[in-house]
């Protein structure tokens, strides 16, 4: 597939511009607004997060994704992720066959195992079956995919004899992604159902993910499967120079770091692992040419298909997150296009 460039929101809360925090229905508001600019500047794909806690405001990115595709006709519509671990993988089908048919065959999964808890105890499952209940949804969503009746049978949900599940799509199959964080089983295991790959990279130089690249393709060859995209996510902000872009992220991205590290006993991030994680890691932040030169690195370093901007930083206001948009779609893209050519 040719090169392509996306965005992902996790449906942050935000700020007003006087500093007041808008409510969970004016955040959803605004992503569809920002779904529209991201295909006015020409951006390929948009994928939005399933999270069920108090600072995400999405915990049904296909009703969202639904309201976006009312408002554009080309960009591909996206979940980043789509929890399936604790979802039932008919339901996951038929949500995204119906969004596929309202954005005329648009929409697309990127399946994860999530990085967050809190759908686990909210919809009955015990964390002790983390691993079980992934490899046996998966499985089954793999079967779902060939749109043909399906015989299965697993632990974590009733069995299914040649049941057929509607509505099917008009192109016989919607593109399903497999997200993942870097570990080597979760890297084999997508290329053994033969799923295209999305690395979240979101800490380190995105480089180090190269192996894992490798890996993935070793994988397919061995389970005899034809090549397969790979995509990267990472974090971000575009502003019109880098003193501008990183003063404007720093206190929001420390924010949601720090309050999400609480929860997982990681320390404070301090001002200097910022300024690394900008210039050297996966923090791509700043004028257009610099994160332009930043993705360009990781696109040819990985062998990308896609590029997906975690656009979205915590706090950060709307209007701040539209220029990102704009300049990320209107002046990035081209320089990562123009140094790759």
């Amino acid at each position: 597939m040719a090169l392509q460039f996306g965005l992902d929101t996790f449906g942050d809360l935000t700020e007003a511009a006087d500093g007041s925090m808008l409510s969970h229905a004016q955040s959803i508001r605004n992503i569809v607004e920002q779904a529209v600019l991201a295909e006015e500047v020409g951006l390929d794909f948009i994928g939005i997060g399933e999270h069920h806690r108090a600072d995400f405001a999405v915990s049904s990115p296909e009703m969202v994704l639904a309201a976006i595709a009312s408002r554009t006709s080309r960009i591909h519509l996206g979940s980043a992720v789509t929890v399936l671990s604790s979802d039932d993988p008919v339901r996951v089908f038929e949500r995204f066959a119906t969004l596929d048919a309202l954005s005329n065959g648009r929409a697309e999964i990127i399946l994860g195992r999530g990085s967050f808890t809190e759908s686990f105890p909210l919809f009955g499952f015990d964390l002790a079956d983390y691993n079980q209940l992934f490899e046996e949804k998966i499985e089954l969503f793999a079967e779902l995919l060939k749109e043909k009746p399906v015989t299965w049978s697993g632990e974590t949900r009733p069995a299914l004899s040649e049941q057929s599940v509607y509505p099917p799509t008009e192109s016989g199959s919607i593109t399903t992604w497999v997200g993942v964080g870097g570990s080597p089983e979760s890297v084999v295991r997508a290329a053994r159902f033969g799923f295209p790959l999305v690395l979240a990279i979101i800490g380190g130089d995105p480089l180090r993910f190269a192996p894992y690249v490798d890996l993935y393709k070793r994988a397919l060859d061995q389970f005899e499967r034809a090549e397969l995209p790979v995509a990267a996510h990472s974090p971000g902000h575009v502003a019109s120079s880098d003193e501008q872009a990183r003063e404007e992220l720093w206190p929001h991205f420390k924010a949601n770091r720090d309050r999400i590290g609480q929860e997982r006993g990681w320390p404070p991030m301090t001002r200097e692992e910022y300024e690394r994680e900008a210039a050297e890691g996966a923090l791509f932040v700043g004028s257009p040419e610099t994160v332009a030169a930043k993705i360009a690195r990781a696109v040819k370093g990985l062998g990308l298909a896609r590029f997906d901007l975690k656009y979205s930083n915590g706090t950060m206001p709307h209007e701040r997150l539209m220029t990102s948009i704009e300049l990320f779609g209107r002046e990035v893209v081209p320089l990562v296009r123009e140094r790759l050519s």
